[in-house]
């Protein structure tokens, strides 16, 4: 009787600890362009009119082409890396006895980078990195301050 409570424990462990559960084998890739309403085309044959998002299977690194008229076309590269819940999938297959190859198998351990993807058709050095935001000031009150006690 304890030998099947103990299997049956090991087995619902070892799936929950896999990545193709928690992240699954396909990704959200955001792309975005500035200005927007680039065409946007895949090696991976899938296209779509910034801003938009694709589902790409996560173990597929690609190029990505965006065109707009009156722009020269920039091309991406997106590449693949493992992801922090990947590798805690992975880990995870290993200390409760596993399939270790199974989620780098599936692809489900990796991510894309970069995501989202961004290109600046009139700064193309700026290609990838999404637009910097404005750092927050300090806050300085303005005249005389009372006296702190």
């Amino acid at each position: 009787m304890i030998f099947r409570i103990f299997a049956g424990l090991l087995l619902a462990g070892s799936v929950e600890t896999c990545g193709p559960v928690t992240q699954g084998t396909s990704e959200q890739v955001s792309f975005h362009s500035s200005p927007s309403g680039a065409e946007t085309e895949t090696s991976l044959s899938m296209a779509c009119t910034t801003p938009c998002t694709l589902d790409i299977p996560r173990k597929k690194a690609f190029a990505v082409t965006m065109s707009k008229e009156g722009y020269e076309p920039q091309t991406v590269q997106v590449k693949t890396k493992v992801s922090g819940g990947g590798a805690a999938g992975v880990t995870g297959n290993v200390l409760i006895g596993g399939v270790i190859g199974v989620d780098m198998a599936t692809g489900a351990a990796l991510n894309h980078a970069p995501n989202p993807v961004f290109v600046d058709f009139d700064k193309p050095e700026n290609t990838s990195k999404p637009p910097k935001q404005p750092k927050a000031k300090p806050y300085k009150p303005q005249g005389p301050q009372p006296p702190v006690s």
